[in-house]
């Protein structure tokens, strides 16, 4: 197994990376968009856009070293269809590139009966168990994920996206903050809105998004901890 110690300047450059990927291949975007909360928001994320080898080998390589960087102890990986399904194997295989070998398995939207049955594929979820997803907007698949985990005897124990959005919800929490709070277990993000602002402030070309960015994180933001 390879440790891997990175600095805080070094993750602070790593989340600035991981946005600039981003926006290079179109995946965040700026202007006006409608978020499910019915929000104008003035930038986008859509990580289906991930869409090629190259972008999605690089994707799953932020993964893996957020993770590893995050030093969390873990035994397999749970991607929820179908977002997920692509990320968990991406990811595997770049910690395996990193000398982690580790199993990973995926649910299906519904039960087959026939064949190998049930409702995932993969490895037998058992042990302590990290669910990586795109983003986490109502928390609804994250949560599924947690449930299916349980009732099969293994412990979720974190949670991993590629944008936390610091966005509240209904509540006066985020719905990362929500699935930490209801759960017990940690959500880690490749990058955060704050990292985005810190980009924005830092790319010429990027400055003119800047103050609709911050506008939108002053009127429905949250902090990182609850």
């Amino acid at each position: 197994m390879i440790l891997t110690v990175i600095s805080y300047t070094a993750m602070l450059n790593f989340r600035q990376d991981f946005i600039r990927f981003a926006v290079q291949k179109n995946v965040l975007r700026f202007g006006e968009f409608q978020t499910k909360a019915g929000r104008l928001s003035p930038y986008f994320f859509n990580a289906g856009l991930f869409n090629d080898g190259d972008s999605m080998r690089a994707l799953s390589q932020f993964y893996a070293q957020t993770i590893l960087a995050s030093d969390i102890p873990f035994d397999m990986i749970f991607g929820p269809a179908y977002k997920g399904i692509p990320l968990a194997a991406g990811t595997a295989i770049a910690l395996s590139e990193q000398g982690r070998n580790v199993p990973y398995c995926y649910n299906r939207k519904e039960a087959k009966d026939h064949g190998e049955g049930g409702t995932t594929v993969g490895a037998k979820l058992e042990g302590r168990v990290l669910i990586i997803d795109d983003v986490i907007s109502a928390g609804t698949s994250v949560r599924e994920s947690i449930e299916l985990i349980r009732a099969a005897g293994a412990q979720p124990c974190a949670v991993v996206i590629a944008l936390d959005r610091m966005e509240r919800g209904l509540s006066d929490l985020s719905a990362v903050q929500e699935v930490q709070q209801s759960y017990d277990i940690p959500v880690i993000a490749i990058a955060t809105l704050n990292d985005l602002l810190c980009f924005l402030q830092d790319e010429p070309e990027m400055l003119a998004n800047l103050g609709a960015v911050q506008a939108y994180r002053d009127l429905f933001g949250v902090e990182n901890d609850i």
